[in-house]
């Protein structure tokens, strides 16, 4: 939070990158899908997080991804640049990068694979936040990185100026209270599974970071507005309702089946780099379903 606003509004989405056929990055798609989001219920998008394939991305095509989607979405959203590494120095690099370019907020993942100890991801966090002057959004997906960021560091965090808020896809809803309980009133909370939302709204968590908002992305505004204008069992029977869509999206490994998800909406966002590869016509037959029970098309 900056200036006394919770910056960022209620539903971020965490945009897919779209590719060629040679696998290339596709950076005109890329600007037409982060408008296509915008106008979709969307406050803002991630560019090159996990659901971005960030960890096969180049340096030099996020920042060009940082810079086309800024230039396509102006004003009319906010764009948070993925520049989280296992590396600090890199992570600061990639940071002052998107910074120049004129992003809205970073989001930084936790360390993955060299399982810092919490002393070392504060410090980590801390001297990224200390070397931009950007909003900073902390990620936690210990499923992904195999490190918790524990309450007690982000409670320690969130006293660093621009740190204003963390990601949170732990599961851990003991943690997740406890962070929103012990960090300042304007520290912000985003659900970092759409499935987790609800739950988080009524702990007194700020939103979501979604997948599902891809494709449902009016419907996740819906949710969480409103839950906030005091509507819970509105808000309620729209979670109800999406969890299939929610279920669905995790067929198989994540970016997967939200990418064949676009292709089948005629959003075409191409395939996967490997070592991900394409949903199987099985896996994407149930979605097809599952999309058609929605009157997605």
């Amino acid at each position: 939070m900056l200036g006394g606003i919770k910056i960022f509004g209620e539903v971020l989405t965490a945009m897919v990158t779209p590719f060629k056929e040679d696998l290339s990055v596709d950076y005109d798609r890329a600007q037409e899908l982060a408008l296509y989001l915008l106008n979709n219920g969307s406050d803002g998008i991630v560019v090159s997080g996990t659901t971005g394939e960030s960890p096969t991305l180049s340096d030099e095509e996020k920042v060009n991804l940082f810079r086309v989607v800024k230039e396509a979405v102006g004003k009319k959203g906010f764009v948070i640049a993925g520049t989280g590494y296992n590396c600090t120095r890199e992570s600061i690099e990639l940071t002052k990068k998107a910074e120049k370019i004129g992003v809205d907020g970073c989001m930084l993942v936790t360390p993955y694979y060299n399982k810092p100890p919490q002393e070392g991801l504060y410090k980590h966090f801390k001297i990224v936040a200390e070397n931009t002057s950007l909003p900073v959004i902390l990620y936690n997906v210990p499923s992904r990185t195999s490190r918790n960021l524990e309450a007690d560091t982000v409670i320690a965090l969130s006293e660093i100026p621009n740190i204003i808020g963390v990601k949170e896809a732990s599961g851990d809803f003991e943690q997740i209270a406890n962070i929103i309980s012990k960090t300042p009133n304007d520290f912000i909370l985003y659900s970092g599974d759409d499935s987790a939302t609800y739950p988080i709204l009524s702990l007194g968590g700020d939103g979501v970071i979604s997948v599902a908002s891809h494709v449902v992305g009016d419907e996740m505004k819906e949710m969480t507005s409103s839950y906030k204008k005091g509507d819970h069992k509105k808000s309620l029977e729209i979670h109800l309702k999406l969890m299939p869509i929610f279920k669905a999206l995790f067929l198989t490994t994540s970016p997967i089946m939200i990418k064949a998800a676009l292709n089948l909406k005629g959003i075409n966002v191409g395939g996967l780099r490997p070592p991900l590869i394409n949903a199987s016509e099985e896996q994407i037959l149930k979605f097809e379903e599952i999309l058609n029970s929605f009157e997605i098309y």
